[in-house]
């Protein structure tokens, strides 16, 4: 069991729900939702019920379609699972929730019982198909649950340390120096290419061997394509996220779905978006009209771009058109002496980030009108009534035309802009500069 942030979030709802709200964790699949909740009852529970819908039998799904008398419901999950319930002691969870929305269903009427407390766990649990035909229950509340982060990743290697030395670093705005930044980038492209998946992770320090790190993490892929096959059975989704690194890679100004789907305009998918988005295995950032506060307002659907959740997938996903990724391509990729541009899998890393520390994804591309030059700002962040624009540089950083172009249109807008970059933190003018790895503290 690696340490997770989101168990602190698990125990502060226990305290304040006091059994009024049940808790729905949301994520990707093998993100480690399961683990976390059965972890968490055994440590501050007397005991619990763990019903994996993905295993449990047609007689305890059709437990569910009548619960008018919750002493037989009880009586029944508790002779199935050998377990004895103890009042306000006692923790239901129900994993895989989306494979019995009638359970899903019946969570108002359990938590108005108020004997127990109950969390639910779930992927791809926002599909039309799962809850058409229930009423989903006001007593639930949502978390959102994600990769490991790289403070999480730092703890499984051992490390409780480093996020303290750099957290004060950002907030001081002091340099490293150019040695500790060196092997700061080092480190932290470890945890780009293993990523956040906590079977990867485990595998990375079991073996030390990216062969077989790169195995388990073509094993998630495909799990996820067969979850796709279920969303769409023509293979259109699949292809859609198969194609993700190829898009980021021509640093168009969108995700160009006609050139994936030939002959199919980005408004007709849009079904299919919002179902990869609701499947939290892809992250979507949304064009934003008319950058400012309110960016929800104006985002634009129809233009949009896709990212991995999880960076350390998106690297397999780079090369899946081989049986596996040699550990050779690792190694340059660790050492950053892949001839590739790879800008694109920093940009893919910086929005795992972002998200993970509870941000949403817009951006903005613009024209100029007198010189016919396109500019685009990869990230905007609102902050204060006014926004960040946010450029991400994998190598070169001394030009930042489009940073400095959104700078002199939205001028009143700006907050602080800022650089992802692979150097030391610094201020350059009005732009505060910062490594990769401090993404995550925006």
């Amino acid at each position: 069991m690696f340490r997770r942030k989101i168990y602190d979030r698990l125990v502060e709802w226990k305290r304040e729900s006091q059994g009024k709200t049940a808790l729905l964790i949301e994520g990707a699949r093998r993100i480690g939702k399961s683990t976390v909740a059965e972890e968490f009852a055994k440590n501050e529970y007397k005991n619990y019920i763990l019903i994996d819908f993905s295993m449990a039998s047609k007689d305890v799904k059709e437990l569910f379609e009548d619960v008018s008398d919750l002493d037989y419901l009880f009586l029944r999950l508790q002779l199935q699972y050998g377990v004895d319930l103890k009042e306000r002691e006692s923790l239901i969870i129900f994993d895989e929730i989306q494979l019995c929305p009638l359970a899903r269903q019946a969570i108002k009427s359990l938590v108005k019982d108020g004997r127990y407390d109950y969390i639910e766990t779930g992927s791809l649990i926002s599909i039309r198909r799962n809850v058409k035909d229930i009423l989903i229950p006001s007593e639930e509340r949502k978390i959102n649950m994600y990769p490991m982060d790289y403070e999480e990743f730092l703890w499984a290697l051992g490390d409780s340390a480093t996020m303290t030395v750099l957290r004060r670093a950002f907030e001081a705005g002091v340099p490293l120096g150019e040695q500790v930044n060196r092997k700061m980038l080092r480190d932290f492209r470890l945890y780009m290419l293993v990523g956040g998946m906590p079977q990867v992770v485990n595998e990375y320090i079991e073996t030390n061997n990216f062969r077989k790190v790169d195995a388990i993490k073509r094993d998630i892929l495909n799990l996820y394509e067969d979850d796709f096959k279920k969303i769409d059975p023509t293979g259109k989704v699949s292809l859609l996220f198969d194609a993700i690194p190829a898009q980021l890679n021509k640093n168009a100004s969108r995700y160009q779905v006609s050139s994936v789907l030939q002959g199919t305009r980005a408004d007709s998918v849009l079904e299919f978006i919002a179902e990869l988005k609701d499947s939290r295995t892809v992250l979507v950032s949304y064009h934003s009209n008319d950058p400012g506060a309110g960016m929800s307002n104006h985002k634009d659907l129809s233009k949009f771009k896709l990212y991995l959740c999880d960076t350390g997938l998106f690297a397999t996903l780079m090369f899946k058109d081989r049986d596996f990724t040699e550990n050779d391509i690792y190694q340059k990729l660790l050492s950053d002496k892949l001839g590739a541009n790879l800008g694109y899998l920093y940009e893919n890393m910086v929005a795992q980030m972002l998200v993970a520390n509870g941000n949403e994804l817009f951006y903005h591309s613009f024209m100029n009108k007198s010189s016919r030059h396109n500019y685009e700002v990869d990230f905007l962040l609102a902050r204060k009534n006014k926004i960040c624009p946010i450029e991400v540089k994998s190598s070169g950083y001394k030009a930042h035309a489009s940073l400095d172009a959104f700078g002199r249109k939205f001028s009143d807008r700006i907050f602080q802009r800022y650089l992802i970059y692979t150097k030391d933190v610094r201020k350059e003018e009005d732009i505060v500069c910062l490594p990769v790895y401090m993404a995550g503290m925006l």
